[in-house]
């Protein structure tokens, strides 16, 4: 038993904890959980808990049911809102055959099978999100509009608005398991907050954005409200994304660095970047895999709808933000794309592979955009060499369809449910009579 193992178990005696929660993600990125006694805990590390995998999104068929959950002691935590006395703990799990061997069909496994093809170049691989989301009253009534929280503005500071103290609350929860907070406040959108997680290694990152969303409904719930991940949940203001950071290590030294390079970009960077642009349509199904998606992506508001890059350009897919003098380790680039409700795991893999994909094919970086993109015109967009972003989830499902980084970086398993999935989702939107077109054609048709 390691070191870790025991300081669990001693932790749940110490501390009287009842139950444990073992957290794991399906393919589209839906927390599961299962909560054992203490007393089966030591038998968890050791065996695993067995469970229907046939019964969760995207993990076996019928006949390859049997799938077994390895709960990992580096992610144990007492969730501080159930109680200091006879609490609840949870720890993320890592999903295994019942031969022990890794299931291609954990979100979990197949960022850390990405992770090791990075480690095996000389990588290591940091992240940090900011995430956005919503706040609404109760109670939410499915297919009417939600009513926000407040009508605050971008970095508002009010004393009676709801979302500075559900700031609060949630940043101490945060805290209190172990993830660190940087910035937070209020975001564009009426009743829309921004939290930004300090950077992590990225399965780490991973880890507490699954944590972060439960902890923000959590609180909502407390403060009778709700919060929404919803990419774009009101037709009239901006949507939620989560831009990350991304930067690679080689050792202690910032592989994306470089003190004599303009912008101070290595040329490990520009390749990391070129990388994410030429891979950029084929990997958005999977950060941006709902059809409310295509919604926040085509508003423009921040959210990029073009495939390029520049320095101080939030209108461009990838930003390079301006480097601070004598801090040579904060080098990144930032990935405005990526939806608050994407499943981290899978994101950020596919992330992870585009980038390398640059580095091992040493693709050069085209010229940055630095004019506005949005408001240039179709034929000057064509003229720089400046693609859109796909437009819908069907055409995002086309580009990945015929992607072998995705497939490869995905594995067969969720590759091929993925897109069975998304093609599903896609058809049942596209059967859908919408209230526009009953306000719009019906009158006069």
């Amino acid at each position: 038993m390691d070191k870790q193992t025991e300081f669990v178990l001693r932790t749940m005696e110490e501390r009287d904890v009842r139950f444990v929660r073992l957290w794991f993600t399906d393919v589209l990125g839906f927390l599961k959980s299962v909560a054992i006694a203490p007393a089966e805990l030591e038998g968890a590390f050791s065996e695993g808990i067995g469970f229907d995998g046939s019964a969760i999104q995207g993990f076996a068929r019928v006949y390859e049911s049997d799938m077994v959950a390895h709960p990992d002691p580096s992610t144990f935590q007492l969730l501080p809102w159930r109680g200091q006395t006879q609490g609840t703990a949870r720890m993320f799990c890592d999903i295994r055959l019942p031969d022990g061997s890794p299931s291609f069909a954990d979100p979990r496994y197949v960022l850390k099978r990405t992770l090791k093809k990075a480690s095996d170049m000389g990588f290591t691989y940091y992240t940090h999100p900011e995430i956005e989301f919503y706040l609404f009253k109760q109670p939410i009534v499915p297919g009417q509009p939600p009513t926000p929280a407040d009508q605050s503005g971008y970095f508002d500071h009010t004393t009676t608005s709801p979302g500075a103290d559900f700031r609060r609350q949630a940043i101490t929860l945060l805290e209190q398991m172990g993830i660190s907070v940087e910035f937070s406040h209020h975001e564009g959108g009426p009743g829309q907050q921004e939290i930004d997680l300090r950077y992590a290694d990225a399965l780490t990152m991973a880890d507490n954005i699954m944590t972060f969303r439960v902890v923000i409904k959590e609180v909502a719930v407390m403060q009778n409200m709700f919060a929404s991940f919803m990419p774009k949940p009101l037709s009239d203001h901006p949507g939620s994304g989560m831009h990350t950071h991304v930067s690679l290590f080689e050792g202690d030294n910032n592989a994306f660095y470089d003190a004599t390079a303009e912008y101070h970009l290595s040329k490990t960077g520009r390749q990391f970047i070129a990388g994410l642009l030429r891979h950029a349509g084929e990997i958005t199904a999977v950060t941006n895999p709902w059809v409310n998606s295509y919604k926040r992506l085509i508003s423009g508001a921040e959210a990029p709808s073009y495939i390029c890059w520049g320095q101080n350009n939030r209108s461009a897919l990838v930003r390079v933000p301006m480097y601070k003098p004598n801090k040579g380790a904060s080098a990144r680039v930032e990935l405005r794309s990526i939806d608050s409700a994407a499943n981290p795991y899978l994101a950020y893999a596919m992330v992870l592979a585009a980038g390398l994909a640059g580095i091992e094919n040493e693709y050069e970086l085209p010229e940055g955009a630095e004019d506005d993109v949005w408001s240039l015109t179709d034929r000057q967009r064509q003229a720089l060499g400046i693609s859109p972003l796909p437009r819908s989830l069907g055409n995002a499902i086309d580009l990945m369809e015929n992607s072998q980084l995705v497939a490869d970086t995905l594995g067969e398993h969720v590759f091929d449910f993925f897109l069975r999935n998304k093609k599903s989702e896609y058809d049942s939107y596209r059967s859908q009579v919408s209230e526009w077109e009953l306000t719009k054609s019906l009158p006069t048709l």
